[in-house]
């Protein structure tokens, strides 16, 4: 049978006349205040703390941006997206004002001199921290700015525009007097026009059988359009530029990537990507050259010319052949590592050593030699001192996590952890470090090589207690120095480890939080001596940004599915709810995780002291509706030994849900009658599989999902076989070929603009095609302009909207339904 296409109008006609009335938005609509006040509530500042731990950067943060914001030009070439305008990443959430607090009681002070509006981004402590660099962008430049810490003013440096387009346009010197910085070449000219007319076909080969099992990687280039365009935004040239704004040109114009000094600042690596251009693959895998020029321009050496990368093997584990991530070595003046695969970057390729790391020192005229071979895929080291090194390896199929200690003087590595990304119990946590006198981050290397270790999460069996530790390199044995959830008062407080502010003194810096009040610095005293020390000091105190939402209540579950495999979620409860009210209506929201390993999944993560940090992006906002909230509910997909997780995927999931519904109705407080279920990206993903294999849900709201998985056949999330190797797992995973079993009203929301590997818009629109086919109660709700995750204020209010309509009609007022009947209302609600 043939099929032809209406033409757009009359399929357009087509759908609005079928439309009922009640469903025809023609404008962005507002939830109820409650839910609307989570999207205007201004936000939080974030800090930044200076490396000698003596001063607060306190950085205010921009509200959401407008939906005329949003929808400013925007260029989508070689998997980035760019504004013309600025020369610029689009969609950047900026910041709108920097203030400085000496530590531990000084008065904050507006950084004064700053731009008006200020957008600003990019911030960068001075290597001596004496001043902070950042960028400020206007309505069609980015200008580097620089602030001077002892008389909080900042200036306007040079009079040049940054080239934004690939990454963070400057980097600081090591004498703090200058900085190496991206600019848009000064005689560039023009912007080469959009040619609509072709010259030809668009053409790609693959000649001799070489496999590219690339992912479904979005906004690529199409055409040769789209390469002289892309062509001229991303062409830098390279500037080193005083404090004075006086400014020298490093090497010629070119796609350049980054610019990085060496430590001593004599030198200066370039990445620089050239054609052949890729159609398959985004621009970081385009062919690359690396340079290293003398800080007065140059040229020393090309360390290589890496090739266009289109065959990487498309797994976690897999590699580039080649040499592969020319770094700096950050404790002495000026060396280069690299990494080279010794199994063709192919994780099948069976191999006892999979990568090998080489180093060439100054002035780059002598053979590279190795220093490491990693039996895993080497991630990088951390630099200590001429002695003390840790090297970092990592293998996704066994999860398998290693971390060495090296000698820089012989290269010798001993094992210092060997363990599971997995076990969350046994993360030893992060290794304190601080600024050399290159002003690069170097392990904090105490007396008897000792250094602290940070674990801002810190899970346990209790719950996450987050921690600080002292750990010996040389005997690799560790203390406990302090942890969240003492005696006392500190019980039912949660606090979390920041920063080391002094390790000698035992200073750290640590948020305190409860469930009823926001997350605010303070200074802790480790080692608190004399009647007089003080143990904790309050360092800011922003104010609590829902008030009005205090007294929602919190309970963190734990419960078995069917299996025995432990599992949690968060239960948040309307403020003055009780028992003796009767069950409530409830909303579940997930995100399922794949493990190899039955008792890692089953760990415990969250605290039931955490803030209520009820925002508007998942399901806790709905709590101010009247519902009860099975929040971050765990659904572990386990596949041990030579199983796949995903070979089971379906049973666990349903599984997974009908064990938290069925402890909250145990509680008393969840009626299996009115569930919702919901999720985001992967979670929605879940959503449209619990209601196509369970009967557990009374509606469900699936946002930003991939529901057809024969769309991206090379793996999915974490599943690494390709669509030929296991059609029937991703056929019985893909809502899209279950769509016949669909009974439950799914409400689906994508951003017109999604840019997420894998969750293009059409799965969304083809899905919604489906069931509408068959006849199920669905809507689909594109949102003009955005992308993955929705930033518009507009957009988030229409979001809500629509959420807060579909849980009213089908969840907690839910009516006898036949298949494909609507509700009769969508959003507002009570």
């Amino acid at each position: 049978m043939r099929y032809t296409h209406l033409p757009t109008f009359c399929l357009l006609v087509t759908l609005l006349v079928q439309v009922p009335d009640s469903l025809r938005a023609q404008s962005y609509q507002t939830p109820p205040k409650p839910l609307a006040d989570l999207v205007t509530v201004a936000p939080t500042p974030t800090v930044s703390v200076s490396g000698k731990g003596d001063y607060l950067l306190i950085l205010e943060r921009a509200a959401n941006p407008t939906i005329a914001e949003l929808a400013q030009p925007e260029f989508k070439l070689a998997g980035l997206r760019l504004n013309p305008a600025t020369n610029g990443p689009s969609r950047t959430i900026h910041l709108t004002g920097l203030r400085l607090k000496k530590l531990p009681t000084g008065a904050e002070v507006a950084i004064s001199g700053l731009p008006s509006p200020a957008q600003l981004s990019n911030v960068q402590w001075s290597p001596d921290e004496t001043k902070i660099a950042f960028t400020n962008t206007t309505s069609n430049r980015i200008e580097l700015y620089v602030a001077d810490l002892a008389s909080a003013t900042a200036k306007r440096v040079g009079d040049m525009a940054l080239n934004g387009v690939l990454g963070v346009p400057f980097q600081w010197l090591s004498d703090s007097q200058s900085l190496i910085v991206k600019a848009i070449p000064a005689n560039r000219g023009a912007a080469p026009a959009d040619n609509r007319v072709p010259e030809g076909p668009t053409t790609q080969e693959n000649v001799g059988g070489r496999r590219g099992q690339a992912p479904t990687y979005q906004d690529l280039l199409k055409n040769p359009s789209d390469e002289q365009q892309f062509a001229y935004y991303a062409t830098a040239q390279v500037m080193r530029v005083g404090l004075d704004g006086q400014a020298r040109p490093l090497g010629e114009p070119g796609l350049v990537m980054t610019a990085i000094p060496s430590p001593d600042g004599r030198y200066v690596m370039t990445e620089t990507a050239h054609k052949p251009f890729s159609y398959l693959v985004p621009v970081r895998r385009f062919p690359t050259k690396t340079d290293v020029f003398s800080i007065d321009g140059t040229l020393v050496k090309t360390l290589a010319d890496t090739p266009l990368q289109e065959s990487v093997p498309y797994s976690p584990d897999g590699a580039p052949t080649g040499p592969r991530n020319y770094t700096w070595r950050d404790d002495v003046p000026a060396s280069v590592y690299y990494t080279e695969a010794q199994d063709k970057g192919d994780p099948k390729v069976k191999a006892e050593i999979r990568d090998k790391v080489f180093l060439i020192d100054a002035p780059f005229t002598a053979q590279p030699k190795e220093i490491y071979a990693a039996a895993y895929r080497f991630r990088g080291f951390e630099w200590g001192n001429e002695n003390t090194a840790l090297a970092q390896e990592f293998w996704w199929q066994s999860r398998k996590s290693v971390t060495k200690v090296v000698n820089p003087t012989n290269w010798q590595a001993t094992v210092l952890f060997d363990r599971s990304n997995e076990d969350r119990y046994g993360d030893p946590g992060d290794p304190d470090t601080k600024h050399n006198q290159y002003g690069r981050t170097v392990l904090n290397l105490l007396p008897n090589n000792e250094v602290m270790m940070i674990n801002n999460q810190g899970a346990s069996p209790k719950g996450d207690q987050p921690f600080v530790s002292l750990l010996n390199l040389t005997t690799k044995q560790s203390r406990i120095l302090w942890r969240s959830g003492g005696a006392g008062p500190d019980a039912t407080v949660f606090e979390r480890p920041i920063n080391v502010l002094d390790a000698t003194k035992g200073l750290i810096l640590t948020t305190r939080e409860t469930p009823d009040e926001n997350p605010n610095y303070y200074i802790r005293n480790l080692y608190p001596k004399g009647k007089k020390a003080v143990a904790l000091t309050q360092v800011t105190t922003f104010p609590h940004p829902y008030p009005q939402l205090k007294g929602v209540q919190k309970q963190q579950l734990r419960y078995k599915r069917a299996d025995g495999v432990e599992l949690s979620a968060t239960l948040y409860l309307p403020a003055g709810y009780k028992k003796e009210q009767g069950p409530l209506p409830t909303f579940l929201w997930a995100y399922p995780a794949e493990f190899k390993d039955k008792e890692a999944a089953g760990q415990l993560s969250g605290s039931p002291y955490q803030f209520n940090r009820i925002n508007y992006w998942g399901a806790a906002a709905f709590v101010t509706m009247g519902y009860a909230i099975l929040d971050n509910a765990s659904i572990p997909i386990v596949g041990e030994g030579d199983k796949e997780p995903n070979d089971t995927y379906v049973e666990q999931l349903v599984s997974s849900a009908k064990a938290a519904i069925d402890e909250g109705v145990r509680l008393g407080v969840v009626d299996a009658t009115r569930v919702g279920v919901g999720g985001h990206s992967y979670g929605a993903f879940m959503t449209a599989n619990l209601l196509s294999h369970s009967n557990l849900f009374r509606g469900g709201i699936a946002r930003s999902g991939a529901y057809n998985r024969t769309l991206t056949p090379f793996g999915f999330q974490n599943e690494q076989r390709s669509y030929w190797q296991a059609p029937e797992v991703y056929n019985a995973m893909s809502p899209f070929m279950n769509a016949d079993k669909m009974k439950t009203p799914l409400l689906l929301v994508h951003g017109e603009a999604d840019n997420n590997t894998g969750t293009f818009p059409i799965q969304s629109e083809r899905y919604y095609n489906a069931l509408k086919g068959f006849g199920a109660t669905t809507r689909l709700v594109l949102l003009p302009y955005e992308s993955h995750g929705y930033t518009a204020k507009e957009s988030l209010l229409h979001m809500l909207w629509e959420m807060n309509g579909w849980l009213d009609a089908y969840v907690k007022n839910p009516k006898p339904t036949t298949a494909g009947q609507t509700p009769s209302k969508v959003g507002g609600g009570k």
